[in-house]
């Protein structure tokens, strides 16, 4: 009896040990799924995007190097440019209650509106659940998504690590590079890249 107790304790560890595994992001494996609500009170999950190229974008508006991509209209012309052909663009913030970064809904709200945020929703993770599945690290920290639901890149924004607003127009930008080449049907040619930027205001 004592051997059998063990042996399903054991199957029960591997279980769980396989199951938080496979919700890792792991490049050119399906990526980890996640329900999120959004600042305005919708809800949002990456299965509903089946068959779309998604973006997912770590966020803190008070982190400097995101305020760089910005405060002159950079990272906004971007998710215009590929929302209108049909990317999905959601902004997560996975600051912890009284962290930099963490808004209320209506603090949240009025910024998009007054920066022109081109996001498809900005999607809230206070407990920290999704962005620890991702290992998002920093703000802006990039993910890609393809249409089959695999992470295809993951890693910075672009090449150049600054809060310089000067060096957006310098930079090549990875995001931009991996959603052309996706989209067109080639191979990416730069799956990850070292993210930077503040680090992610988890709770621990």
């Amino acid at each position: 009896m004592y051997k059998l107790m063990i042996s399903v304790i054991v199957l029960l560890l591997m279980s769980v040990s396989l199951s938080t595994a496979a919700e890792k992001a792991e490049l050119g494996k399906a990526a980890p799924k996640f329900t999120l609500v959004d600042s305005k009170g919708g809800t949002h999950s990456l299965d509903n995007f089946a068959g779309k190229w998604v973006v997912l974008e770590w966020i803190n508006f008070d982190c400097p190097f995101v305020v760089r991509h910005y405060k002159e209209s950079n990272m906004q012309k971007i998710q215009k440019q590929y929302t209108d052909k049909g990317v999905i663009w959601l902004g997560i913030c996975s600051s912890a209650p009284g962290k930099q970064g963490n808004f209320d809904n209506d603090g949240i709200n009025k910024r998009l509106s007054e920066m022109s945020i081109n996001m498809t929703a900005y999607l809230i993770d206070e407990d920290g659940a999704v962005g620890k599945k991702y290992e998002a690290k920093t703000t802006p920290h990039m993910f890609i998504v393809n249409p089959e639901g695999e992470l295809v890149y993951q890693g910075a924004i672009d090449s150049i690590r600054s809060t310089d607003i000067a060096d957006n127009a310098k930079a090549e930008n990875y995001v931009i590079k991996a959603l052309d080449e996706g989209m067109a049907g080639k191979a990416i040619s730069t799956k990850t890249t070292t993210a930077y930027g503040c680090s992610v205001k988890y709770a621990n």
